[in-house]
């Protein structure tokens, strides 16, 4: 654990808990160490801990027991879909408005979990970019949407703001995505979350996670938290 990284503490040990859950030193279904004890052996504080255990039960690593502790999620199988979602086309389709608000923009360098989901070297630099997706101004989807540097060098927030993302990339960089993989979950709303949604803390949302692709280039990694209540997906199989 290098405290004088710029890779935030909570990643650290994401990747540090991955590599044992990966390497078998945790086995599916075993109960991990609670969150004092995590604090005592990394020497970090109770909201690092938290933090981090959060991340991985979003990434699907652990999973909670209410009253017995936390435990190694078992390998969970991906269903492919035949169509890619869009949120601005099924707005418009639906006769609603779509609106997207940045809510924060930074370049930031990766870290090895998240360089490995990306085909990116670790400290390789990307944008963070966390929009909260509207219809008819009533906020539906809260987003955050990781951009390799390497593609798209000096982009702006203010260009986010002006423009939808994927105008940017054609019209600024001559990318096009031609191809993207979806992979649909069930989630949990978080606190951060639920105040942007407009929901409560713990209600029930869809958690969409999108890998774009220019030809066999990723250019983009997006993670998706939508309101339960407003979405159905239905997939055409042909």
């Amino acid at each position: 654990m290098d405290k004088n990284s710029k890779i935030p503490l909570y990643l650290q040990l994401m990747d540090i808990m991955i590599k044992k859950i990966e390497n078998k030193d945790y086995a599916e279904n075993e109960k991990l160490p609670s969150e004092r004890e995590l604090c005592q052996i990394y020497d970090l504080s109770r909201i690092t801990i938290r933090q981090a255990l959060q991340e991985l039960e979003r990434e699907g690593y652990i999973y909670k027991l209410h009253g017995k502790g936390t435990f190694v999620a078992p390998k969970m199988y991906n269903q492919h879909l035949v169509k890619l979602y869009s949120f601005t086309e099924e707005m418009k389709r639906l006769g609603k408005e779509p609106r997207t608000k940045v809510l924060s923009f930074q370049l930031m360098p990766v870290e090895e979990r998240l360089a490995a989901k990306m085909d990116l070297t670790p400290m390789d630099e990307v944008y963070q970019v966390v929009r909260l997706r509207l219809a008819d101004e009533e906020p539906l989807m809260y987003e955050t949407s990781y951009l390799p540097e390497k593609f798209f060098p000096a982009l702006t927030e203010q260009e986010l703001i002006e423009k939808p993302m994927y105008d940017i990339f054609q019209e600024k960089y001559h990318v096009v995505v031609t191809k993207a993989i979806e992979r649909f979950s069930a989630a949990i709303i978080r606190e951060e979350e639920a105040a942007y949604l407009n929901t409560k803390i713990g209600f029930p949302g869809m958690l969409i996670k999108r890998f774009a692709y220019q030809d066999n280039h990723l250019i983009e990694y997006t993670i998706s938290v939508a309101r339960g209540d407003k979405f159905d997906y239905t997939v055409e199989l042909t």
